[in-house]
């Protein structure tokens, strides 16, 4: 049985977005704990017992992480979008699975 952590934390490990990113999207209102929109920080869930949703998605338990260890070549930057159009790391791992997101 899983104990309760904090929803930032909880979108964090499933992939959606940083910590930081969440608890802007809670503060938006994007985010949903059992129907009930979430607008404050702090809130703790539990996985096992409460349904979250984010942009009207449920957010499942991801099961199955895989792990990439990387040597970034020059001329990439390492984040997931680049406001300045620059190749990103992500541009070397392109991935086939469905369940493969960045948000």
């Amino acid at each position: 049985m899983e104990e309760d952590i904090r929803l930032q934390k909880f979108l964090a490990n499933q992939g959606i977005c940083s910590r930081r990113k969440a608890e802007e999207y809670i503060l938006q209102g994007y985010v949903r704990v059992n129907g009930n929109v979430v607008t404050e920080l702090g809130i703790k869930i539990n996985p096992e017992r409460d349904e979250v949703t984010f942009k009207e998605n449920k957010v499942g338990k991801v099961e199955n992480k895989v792990y990439i260890l990387l040597n970034k070549p020059i001329g990439y930057v390492t984040t997931t979008k680049d406001q300045f159009g620059r190749d990103t790391v992500l541009d070397l791992v392109r991935s086939k699975r469905k369940n493969f997101t960045c948000w």
